[in-house]
Order: C-alpha cells, then sequence, then structure tokens
C-alpha cells in the first residue's frame, strides 16, 4: 500500500482533541474519587484554553491551503476541530452539572447562588461587594465615545444589558423576530437599550467559602435531586455575589439582563530572533502583549440575548462557529485549585510518599556513590530530593569546580536555582542555559534568569532559532587521581513541583564517555562549537533523527532475516510523518512494535498490510506519564535509550534534544520492566483502534494498576 496515503494518518488536531477526551473519560469515571474528576474536568478545560491560544490560532493563521498528512487542508482542519470542540464543551458541562456537582452536594459541598443563601450569608456577601468588590470593580459602558472594551485573555465578565431612559422619546421601526420567521413591528426609546461589561476581578479568590448551612433549594447551581448530607459547606462565586449587586454600579438605569463572557485569545509568541538585539526584553516585551492577542473563541452563557449577541460577535470579530454557549460556569480550569484544598483530601486518593532512591539513602556523599555506579531514578515514585541534593551537595562541596545546567520549566521557588546562586556565591564556575522560549513559563524563566544574572552565574538562552529541551546538569569536581565529570541526565525538568506529579526517569553517572559528549554539547549551546560525532548522545537536530532511523532499519533488517525484531517505546506524542512511515516499513517487515503514546498519535495502528504489527496504548491516570523511553531488541542484544525528546518534528528538527542509552544491564531491566508493567495495564489503559478512537484494555483477569504496581515496586 502507498504509505503517502491519507487514509494511513489522524490528523494532529482531531487526535489532540481525543486525548483530551481520554482526560474527560477520567473526569465522567464514577469509580476514581470525586475530587480526582473534578481537577480532571479542570484539566481538560485548561487543556482546551491552551488548544485555542496555540493550535487553533495557529490554524487561523495558516495562508497555505495545502493538506496534511490527513489529507485534510486548514480550513477543512479548522471546521473539524471547532465541530468536535463543540461536542465536548456540552459533555463538560453536562459532567459538571448534572454529576459532579450533585456529588458533591452529597458530600456537603454546595455552589449556591445569590438567591439561595440564608440572612446572614447575604449579609456577609453584601457586605463583601461593599467593602471589597465596589472598590475594585470597574464598569466599562459601550457608546459612541466609548468602544467596546478589551476584554483580557481568559478572564471572566459580565456583559449587562441596561433599560433605556424613561424619559427619551419612542421611535417605531421593523425588525425581523428572533427566530427570523416574521417582521414584527418594534417600539423603542430613541437612545435605545445601553450595554457595558464589568471584569470579575482576579486579584480575589473567585471561589468564596460561606458560613453555615444556607439554603440547599432552588439556589444551588445543580438542579438534580439530592440527600441532605450531615456536613455541609457552601461556596458561591464571585460572579454570583456582583451580578446580585450589579445595580449599584449603574445609579440611575435600569439593568435588564446579565450574562457571563469569556474569550480566548492567540497567546503564541513568534519572534525573529536574527532580528533582536536582547532576547531577554524582546520576550519580555511580548508577553506584556499576550493577553491582547487576537480573538480565537468566546464563551457565554445560554441567557445572553440574541442582540447582545451580535454586538459581541460584532466587536470581537468572530463568526458562530468559534462561539460556545455553555451551561454553567465560564472557566472549569477554576476548579482544580478548589479540588485541591485539604479539607478535601478525603474525596482524593491517598498521598503516596515517594520512598528515597536506596544508593543514596546512607551515603555522605553522592559523588562517592555515581563514581562507583549509575543510579537510575522513577518519579514520583522515587522522591527528586536526590536531584535536589545532587545540586545542593555541589554547591558546597570544596572539591567542585564548576556546575552547568540546562533549565527548561522550573518551579515558581526552585530550590535547584537557589542552589546554584549559592554555588556562584561559594566561587564555582556555574553556567546555566535558560530557555526563554519555554511556553506559558516564559515570565517565570525571565524573573530566575535576571536573578541568577545578579547573582554572578553565567546565564545563556541558547542556540538562535531552536528552542533547548534536553535535561542535563553536569558538575566537574577535582579527585586526588583526576578530574570527573558526574552527571544527571532527564526526561522530564528539574521542578520539584512536576516531579511530584508527572512521570519521569533520571540517571546519574560518571562514564567518562558521557561526561565528553556532556561537555561538548554545552560547548555547542554557548560557544560556537560545530560538533560532527558524539560518543554516546543522539542530538537533535543534527543526528536525532538519523541515529533513530538507523536503529529501526536494523530491526527491519533483522525481521527480514528471521531474527527476532522488536521495537517498544513510550513518549507524549507521535507526529513526525517521516518517522511514522519508517514504523509503518518495520512493521510490514515483521517487526512488532508496542508504543505507549500518552497523547497526540497520527499513526494508525492495526490497517492490514500497514500497521497489523503495530499496537499503539494511552495510559492517562493520577500522575502524567512524562517519560520517553526507546528500547530496541537488537538481535537478542536489547539497546536501552531514554530520551528529552518525542516523534515530533520540532523535536527533531527545532529543538535541541538529546537521547542517552542506558548501559548497565541491570538498570536496562529495570526500565523494561517499567514499561512492560505499563503495557499489562488493565485498569488505565486505552488501546488505539485504525480510525484514531481509543477504547480501555480489556479487564479480563487479574487488575494491573501500572501506577500503583510501580508505587508497590519503587518504581522499577
Amino acid at each position: 500500500m502507498n504509505l503517502h496515503d491519507a487514509s494511513l494518518y489522524n490528523n494532529r488536531e482531531l487526535s489532540w482533541l481525543e486525548f483530551n477526551e481520554r482526560v474527560l473519560e477520567e473526569a465522567i469515571d464514577k469509580t476514581n474519587p470525586l475530587m480526582e474528576r473534578l481537577k480532571f474536568l479542570a484539566i481538560s478545560a485548561s487543556n482546551l484554553d491552551e488548544f485555542f491560544m496555540v493550535r487553533v490560532s495557529s490554524i487561523m493563521r495558516m495562508e497555505s491551503e495545502s493538506p496534511d498528512a490527513s489529507g485534510l487542508a486548514p480550513r477543512k482542519q479548522l471546521a473539524a476541530v471547532l465541530r468536535r470542540v463543540s461536542e465536548m464543551v456540552a459533555k463538560q458541562y453536562s459532567c459538571f452539572t448534572r454529576s459532579i456537582l450533585p456529588a458533591m452536594q452529597k458530600e456537603g459541598i454546595f455552589f449556591l447562588t445569590y438567591d439561595g443563601l440564608d440572612d446572614a450569608q447575604k449579609k456577609f456577601c453584601d457586605n463583601y461587594f461593599n467593602d471589597v468588590l465596589y472598590q475594585v470593580l470597574t464598569p466599562m459602558a459601550i457608546d459612541q465615545s466609548r468602544p467596546f472594551p478589551t476584554i483580557n485573555n481568559r478572564t471572566v465578565n459580565i456583559f449587562i444589558e441596561l433599560a433605556a431612559d424613561k424619559d427619551a422619546p419612542i421611535t417605531r421601526g421593523i425588525k425581523w423576530s428572533d427566530d427570523e420567521s416574521r417582521l414584527e413591528v418594534t417600539e423603542e426609546r430613541a437612545n435605545g437599550r445601553k450595554y457595558a461589561v464589568v471584569q470579575v476581578p482576579t486579584v480575589v479568590p473567585r471561589i468564596v467559602k460561606l458560613d453555615g448551612a444556607g439554603k440547599t433549594g432552588d439556589g444551588s447551581l445543580s438542579r438534580e435531586p439530592r440527600e441532605e448530607p450531615s456536613l455541609v459547606l457552601p461556596f458561591i462565586l464571585l460572579e454570583n455575589i456582583i451580578m446580585a449587586h450589579i445595580d449599584k454600579l449603574f445609579h440611575g438605569h435600569t439593568v435588564t439582563r446579565t450574562a457571563l463572557i469569556r474569550v480566548t485569545r492567540n497567546s503564541d509568541i513568534d519572534i525573529s530572533e536574527e532580528d533582536i538585539e536582547d532576547l531577554l526584553d524582546e520576550m519580555a516585551r511580548s508577553l506584556r502583549g499576550r493577553r491582547w492577542g487576537e480573538p480565537v473563541r468566546m464563551e457565554k452563557s445560554k441567557k445572553i440575548s440574541k442582540h447582545a449577541t451580535q454586538i459581541l460577535q460584532t466587536a470581537i470579530e468572530l463568526s458562530d462557529e468559534h462561539i460556545y454557549d455553555i451551561s454553567g460556569p465560564p472557566d472549569l480550569s477554576e476548579f482544580f485549585a478548589f479540588a485541591s484544598q485539604p479539607e478535601f483530601a478525603h474525596l482524593r486518593h491517598a498521598g503516596i510518599k515517594p520512598i528515597s532512591v536506596a544508593a543514596f539513602e546512607n551515603a555522605s556523599s553522592m559523588f562517592s556513590v555515581i563514581r562507583k555506579q549509575d543510579v537510575l531514578m522513577h518519579h514520583p515514585y522515587e522522591s527528586f530530593d536526590s536531584v535536589l541534593r545532587f545540586v545542593q551537595e555541589a554547591a558546597v562541596d570544596p572539591r567542585v569546580l564548576a556546575i552547568k545546567q540546562t533549565l527548561y520549566r522550573v518551579s515558581g521557588k526552585s530550590p535547584v536555582i537557589h542552589a546554584l546562586i549559592k554555588a556562584a556565591e561559594n566561587g564555582k564556575q556555574v553556567s546555566v542555559l535558560v530557555e526563554l522560549k519555554a511556553r506559558f513559563d516564559e515570565e517565570n524563566n525571565i524573573h530566575w534568569a535576571k536573578l541568577m544574572e545578579k547573582s554572578g552565574i553565567h546565564v545563556i538562552y541558547g542556540l538562535v532559532g531552536l528552542k533547548t529541551h534536553c535535561k542535563i546538569c553536569l558538575v566537574v569536581r577535582r579527585e586526588d587521581d583526576a578530574i570527573r565529570r558526574y552527571m544527571h541526565l532527564s526526561t522530564g525538568n528539574y521542578n520539584e513541583s512536576t516531579a511530584k506529579i508527572y512521570t519521569d526517569i533520571g540517571l546519574f553517572t560518571c562514564r567518562d564517555s558521557f561526561g565528553q559528549d556532556t561537555t561538548q554539547l554545552f560547548n555547542l549551546l554557548t560557544g560556537y562549537s560545530k560538533i560532527t560525532e558524539w560518543k554516546k548522545f543522539f542530538v537533535a537536530p543534527a543526528t536525532l533523527r538519523t541515529e533513530l532511523s538507523r536503529l529501526i532499519e536494523a530491526e527491519i533488517r533483522n525481521a527480514v532475516k528471521g531474527k527476532p525484531a522488536e521495537i517498544t517505546a513510550k513518549m507524549n506524542s507521535l507526529t513526525d510523518i517521516e518517522m511514522i512511515r519508517l514504523l509503518y516499513r518495520a512493521s510490514q517487515a515483521g517487526v512488532k512494535i508496542r508504543l505507549l503514546v500518552r497523547g497526540i498519535c497520527c499513526l494508525r495502528p492495526g490497517i492490514p498490510g500497514v500497521s497489523d504489527n503495530i499496537q499503539v496504548s494511552s495510559i492517562i491516570d493520577r500522575y502524567l506519564e512524562h517519560s520517553r523511553v526507546f528500547i530496541f531488541e537488537n538481535g537478542g542484544k536489547k539497546r536501552v535509550y531514554l530520551s528529552s525528546a518525542d516523534l515530533m518534528e520540532r523535536n527533531l528538527m527545532r529543538r535541541v534534544e538529546v537521547v542517552f542509552p542506558i548501559e548497565d544491564e541491570k538498570l536496562q531491566r529495570e526500565i523494561i520492566k517499567i514499561l512492560e508493567i505499563s503495557l499489562a495495564d488493565n485498569v488505565k489503559r486505552r488501546i488505539a483502534a485504525p480510525d484514531g478512537t481509543y477504547n480501555r484494555a480489556s479487564r479480563r483477569g487479574q487488575p494491573v494498576h501500572s501506577q500503583l504496581e510501580h508505587h508497590m515496586y519503587g518504581g522499577g
């Protein structure tokens, strides 16, 4: 079969939506604890926000009408995406209002409207509005002298309709009825209806906790019947307090209708690095404009009038298919923090404490351990503390001469950066490559880059036109017999917060061949080195695609010769068409291929004569599956690699990435075991069908819940 046939490929955007559907399924799944369900719902909403801000905005800007590998040109992609999103949004709000809210009410957790409050709670809200909110709110009128205000990206806003002045003269006219079935005679005051917008402030909490039981009848956001709980925790959304007091912002006018709106804007930052003098300053300027990018979506409550909708649509310049009616509060992503509150711990998964890395437990020095053996870590099952300790130990060790590190996404408090600053203060040579273009972490990274520069750290921003995505820390240490290089290499970021919820694998080693490659890599990133050969690493964009292709071709040759031929790989996304075609060729040759792809997958498994030797699985669970692993059978002498890269064109061609081998046979077996447990999962694993949809793995036999199994066995 022609491997360029469009029927062999999933569209990238529709595959992403299929992934988000799997996230939403976890919110719908009643076997999950209640607040875990709410968190999955919030994640699915946050994911959609980012999808519109980056991917939908990108499609809308495309000038070429050339189809992608799946045969869809940009206009058809956009139409298909918007239809699919419409279905997803309806499902999200059905889950929230018809399932999660009633379930919370059974637990005594109520979200009330102002009308559902008792007298004491109304008094609390009245005082809160008068004492706090009234001072913060800014009503923005819309008329000839005051044009439609800019709606900030992802903010919740109240759109207000005001009655015409009572003493204004009446004018008569003719208009179509709301259903456009007939003409009607109209009578309106000369100045007609008036409109205004009030942004719900982001400087105070949106979810407000109330005291006392309150009413739980018609004032609840849920329409489902409920049982009376023994404990009642009432809450109200900030916009409901504001709308109940909206008249106070418009003295002398009558508010006839209020509705909630929310606009999502293009937030992708596109900088031509060749034309700028200071990347740091240019990034800071670009970030300030992110909230005012071109609109790509508007969400509105269903009760908004048709006339008001037309005004909004004209002002925001979006067509009908970009406007979504919602049947609940805008921005469900807000509920992630709510679901994470300590008082709801009994409604979440029981916390499982990461175990310490056994090799370092009783060691006075990590360097003495790493000198003797490679050490593998599987987060979050094994503690990230060992990574922090590695940098902290290096910062104070008098024998350490230099520390070099790449930073892609770091936390807001970042003990790693504080350790690097301490190292610089102690006279170490510290060089840090900070990726300023890490999407949606740019502002945080700019803050840390400036702080490190002030502390005497050499801060580098990488190569022009390439994001630096590899995760490497190098420590150069003077020892009795030689200068030795110690390294930590990982599939995940130096972020102690995400290390608690992302699954990643890291390696400590002081192998000299790794040290030579690591030194070369930093010379490439910080200087003008042109490196053509690497001892152990596959480095993008130079050699990664070529080397992975070579390993796949070797499996094809082995299959043709009747030797064992198998590829097992785990990644976040698989979109690179050239790599997919190579995997199709491998399948046709008889290579058995098992892929764990959490998110986007443009490859279609199970197509007779093309991909019938390929299985694609996806695991969506309490931890985000983030590690990248490649295992090649190699004729019975397995080769195992860890990677910072997914098989996406951007990773292979537009980023600095590293794939590194695991050479210790014991550690190879640990990684193979990790993947075998994941592939045996019949609780949270879903299997891809040839049409791009996913179905849960069969639950026959003993249940295997891979993330719990990894906890049980300490990660490996």
